[in-house]
Parts: C-alpha cells; sequence; structure tokens
C-alpha cells in the first residue's frame, strides 16, 4: 500500500523538542499551508510530529513563520478528549524535511547559525573566473574518452 505525503507551507508556532521517558527525541508542530488564491484562497493546518534526529533538526533550524517541506506518511490515532468524547487524530509523520526558502529569502528559523551551533555561519566562497587555470588537451590525458 502507499501511504506517502509532501507538505509545503509555514510553521504556526515556535516547535519545541521534547523526549519520551526512553529519551527519544520528538516534536509536534503544525504547518499552515495555501491553496488558489485571491478570494479563493483556502488555507489548511496540518499536524505533523517528527522523531529522533528530525525532531532536533526542526527545532534548531525551524521556528514559528519559517517555509519548510515535509516528506512522510499520514498516520491516524484515536484519543478520547477531556470531556469524554472519543476523537480521530490525522497528522504526518515526518520522515525528511527541507527548507523552503533560502536564508537570504527569508531568515531561515529567525534564529543565527551562531546563536544555535556556536560557530560562525557558512558563507558561500566567492569564486572569480581568474581563479580557475586552463586545462590541458585531451591529447595529454593518460586514457581513453
Amino acid at each position: 500500500m502507499l501511504n506517502s505525503a509532501i507538505v509545503q507551507g509555514r510553521i504556526c508556532a515556535d516547535p519545541e523538542l521534547r523526549t519520551t521517558p526512553n529519551s527519544i527525541s520528538v516534536t509536534t508542530f503544525t504547518v499552515a499551508t495555501d491553496k488558489g488564491s485571491g478570494d479563493k484562497k483556502q488555507t489548511s493546518f496540518i499536524d505533523c510530529v517528527a522523531w529522533r534526529g528530525t525532531a532536533e533538526m526542526i527545532c534548531k533550524w525551524f521556528s514559528k513563520g519559517s517555509a519548510i517541506i515535509v516528506q512522510g506518511s499520514i498516520q491516524t490515532r484515536s484519543y478520547t478528549d477531556k470531556d469524554g468524547n472519543k476523537r480521530k487524530a490525522f497528522e504526518i509523520v515526518a520522515d525528511n524535511v527541507h527548507f523552503a526558502e533560502s536564508k537570504k529569502d527569508g531568515n531561515i528559523g529567525n534564529k543565527s547559525t551562531y546563536e544555535t551551533t556556536g560557530t560562525a555561519p557558512y558563507s558561500k566562497p566567492d569564486i572569480a573566473n581568474d581563479d580557475f587555470e586552463e586545462m590541458p588537451s585531451d591529447d595529454d590525458l593518460p586514457f581513453d574518452v
């Protein structure tokens, strides 16, 4: 059977890292995703759960308003609410998450890299054309091409 979901949207609240009694990291978060545009625009709020390293990565790099792509499977669970009513919850169990915008476009996670890791942020090196040298002709290669 196929059970696969991919959702792109924005995180609705800062994710919080929790641990189970067995010391397994877990976080739950909601992704707001839009369908349509203008007057016909509809927003859906999709509940998601992530475990272990994926949960830790989400809590470290994403915050309220961060654009995210979540890949995973849909899970349902039943529970009884505080008033004794039987409820059913649908959520995506995140296997993979991806940044949906660049740091330049929209401050990933609204957290500085230094603040979260203690190291300076990575920046792409500037490469000029004079940094390259011409390769010798194919005749000098020790193998056939």
